[in-house]
């Protein structure tokens, strides 16, 4: 069985930009991973492996000769950063990255299957609303879970 990202955790960062990864995760991403912005105002984090799909992907999928593909490849991979996990589980989040997703304080990791996400606690209570969520699933055919 193919172990992936779930649930939902709650930590906070510390005064020094370090944030707690959840074992279940640390089990899975080894003593590093890859970190970059999201396309909602969070910020998504691959394993090594998986990172290395999303690049090459993107190098396949946007070409450079395109304002767009540049531009998508800036914000993505420019706006990564490979993070070491220490020995207490923490990992420091880079000051850029944190200023873009509004991380302050509380927060909270999101599991998305082959990658999870770091939303700040506010930003994730607006998004994760029910009534989005049946919306959304209103619009996907043949949705089945």
């Amino acid at each position: 069985m193919i172990k992936k990202f779930m649930g939902e955790y709650n930590h906070s960062l510390d005064s020094k930009g370090r944030l707690i990864v959840p074992s279940k995760f640390r089990e899975l991403l080894g003593d590093e991973f890859y970190v970059t912005k999201g396309l909602d105002p969070c910020l998504v984090a691959y394993t090594p492996e998986k990172w290395q799909e999303v690049l090459d992907s993107l190098e396949q999928q946007l070409p450079t000769n395109f304002r767009n593909g540049r531009e998508m490849r800036r914000y993505l991979i420019g706006g990564s950063a490979e993070v070491e996990i220490d020995k207490q589980g923490r990992v420091l989040i880079p000051g850029n990255l944190r200023q873009f997703a509004h991380l302050e304080k509380n927060l909270v990791l999101v599991g998305a299957g082959d990658y999870f996400e770091i939303w700040d606690e506010q930003a994730w209570q607006q998004i994760n609303s029910f009534d989005s969520i049946s919306e959304i699933a209103e619009t996907i055919p043949g949705l089945r879970f």
